[in-house]
């Protein structure tokens, strides 16, 4: 009964909060390209909200598997005040607290915060990708939510794209039935959809239509490096922010259009059935089960000749990429050193040998690189190790790459505020965000972090600690994420995150050796990097010189 009383009053208390919300709520309704859409309007914020407003045709039926469509206008007032569902995914990374309304085959949706008044007008704009692998993710997630950024008088965007089976799939018939003789990529295409939007609406919310920044976390960011890389969002973009992730081996990497189209083939076979036909005649669940049954982790990008005509890294090699300043960087201790390990304890005979393993021609280069005389250092070196690995040395490369085949500024942060611990210490951070159990045996042993692990940094750069209910914040993390939010609205706004007492944040060139990087954490400074050589070594590893 006790328990029961308790929840019963947690329920109207948080139903009177949202009710008292509520009542400064004043509807609004702004005139899009399709037509006139209805929103909020809080008096109390000063920001105006549009949720799940439509940006293409439904991708279902004869679409599923086609390029975003353009929407058909409407007559009478859409109401676009709450989030509209989310792509079709599982649970693949923990309990990612989505606010949308289900899953849906139709979720090209998007998202909108503006703090613009009457006669308010070219405010810079933000477009944020969410992470999750291009398996997982949602637009309506609370870390990604813009009002904190609105706030400082920036328009925020947040837009679904497809994931899984139903993003990245390619098939040789689909190839067959396209206009550009390809297929696959069609999250990427539904993220240029969503550009294209914002070029011709944005106005309309305030927004400059012509200072538009794309950011994004892991598979957002690696998104952010795939737009730069593509001619089809060249004049739609202007800057970008990229945390953790670039589509350069072995992160991500795009595969030859046959390869893909091979895989999907395959794929589609194995499952005994035989026709393109076939496939878009499945239900939605029929369709997601057999993905899910294959235990695959998604479908690969494709070098299509069309949205991405090579590799990342040739387009910037060859100076073809969006010539745009460009923010990027990742944190302290992306994963943790057991996936380098393999299972296997910290010690220096585990991780000599293992390092053998992994680089037959390349060990002593690697154990000098990654020194490790102590289970200590194994351990820091191993979680470096397995880092790079993973994610780092990708987001590097593609800094790398930039800095030497670019004019414009670039700056390079490393985010090292580590996190507070758990309000529920029955739980534990999933990698990519949200929560699992203590109790699931895949993450009871969970090691206690020598650094800041992947995704960690989303919540703080764009404000949202206070929407994030998992961690018992402190005072510190306020400041971190004050200070790395200002970073962030500072270059949205002018292409420069320097700005007030901020510590001053050097852009990198294409001449240094030792290239300025912003330490972010409670107490933040510029460093000149010393581990870069490092990355040198991976370049040639895995083969992206």
């Amino acid at each position: 009964m006790k328990y029961f009383l308790l929840a019963f009053c947690s329920f109207l208390l948080s139903h009177e909060m949202i009710a008292q919300s509520s009542n400064f709520f004043l509807p609004v309704q702004t005139k899009t390209d399709n037509g006139i859409i209805e929103g909020n309007f809080d008096t109390k914020t000063g920001i105006q909200t549009y949720f799940g407003v439509p940006f293409a045709k439904p991708p279902v039926g004869e679409l599923r598997w086609k390029e975003p469509q353009p929407l058909e206008p409407w007559k009478n007032v859409k109401a676009t005040k709450n989030f509209g569902p989310r792509p079709v995914q599982g649970m693949v990374f923990g309990d990612m607290n989505s606010r949308s309304a289900g899953l849906s085959e139709d979720c090209l949706y998007l998202n909108v915060w503006t703090p613009a008044k009457r006669s308010s007008k070219n405010l810079p704009v933000l477009v944020y990708f969410y992470g999750g692998g291009n398996v997982a993710g949602d637009a309506s997630e609370p870390r990604y939510d813009g009002e904190a950024m609105a706030k400082k008088g920036i328009v925020v965007i947040t837009c679904n794209y497809r994931l899984g089976i139903f993003g990245n799939f390619a098939h040789p018939e689909l190839s067959a039935e396209s206009a550009h003789k390809t297929s696959g990529n069609y999250g990427y295409f539904d993220q240029l959809a969503a550009l294209k939007w914002v070029n011709k609406n944005i106005a309309a919310f305030g927004g400059d239509p012509n200072h538009v920044t794309i950011a994004g976390e892991s598979a957002g960011s690696i998104a952010v490096s795939y737009q730069m890389a593509s001619p089809l969002s060249k004049g739609l973009i202007h800057a970008a922010i990229g945390e953790s992730g670039a589509g350069i081996n072995p992160t991500m990497a795009p595969v030859s259009q046959s390869e893909a189209e091979k895989t999907g083939k395959d794929f589609s076979e194995k499952a005994g059935i035989k026709s393109l036909k076939e496939l878009r005649a499945l239900s939605t669940r029929d369709l997601f089960e057999i993905y899910q049954d294959s235990h695959r982790f998604g479908f690969p990008v494709v070098i299509d000749g069309y949205f991405l005509p090579n590799t990342v890294v040739d387009i910037f090699n060859k100076g073809k990429q969006a010539q745009i300043p460009l923010l990027l960087g990742w944190n302290s201790a992306e994963i943790p050193g057991q996936a380098f390990m393999q299972g296997k304890p910290y010690t220096v005979e585990n991780y000599v040998a293992q390092v053998k393993k992994e680089y037959p021609n390349l060990a002593n280069d690697v154990l000098a690189a990654y020194q490790a005389n102590s289970v200590d250092e194994v351990e820091l070196a191993a979680t470096a190790l397995a880092a790079d690995r993973f994610i780092s040395y990708s987001t590097w490369k593609w800094f790398d790459l930039h800095r030497k085949n670019s004019t414009q500024d670039i700056y390079r942060y490393l985010y090292s505020k580590i996190r507070p611990p758990m309000v529920d210490q029955t739980l534990v951070p999933g990698l990519a965000g949200g929560t699992q159990s203590k109790t699931d045996a895949a993450v009871a042993a969970a090691p206690k972090a020598v650094g800041a692990p992947h995704a960690c940094e989303i919540e703080y750069c764009m404000g949202n600690l206070h929407l994030v209910k998992d961690y018992a914040w402190t005072a510190d993390d306020k400041k971190v994420s004050e200070t790395m939010s200002n970073y962030f609205a500072n270059f949205i706004k002018t292409y420069n995150p320097n700005a007030g007492n901020l510590p001053a944040w050097k852009s990198a060139k294409g001449s240094d050796g030792h290239p300025p990087v912003m330490i972010i954490d409670v107490i933040s400074k510029t460093e000149n990097a010393n581990h870069d050589a490092r990355y040198e070594l991976h370049d040639k590893y895995f083969k992206n010189k």
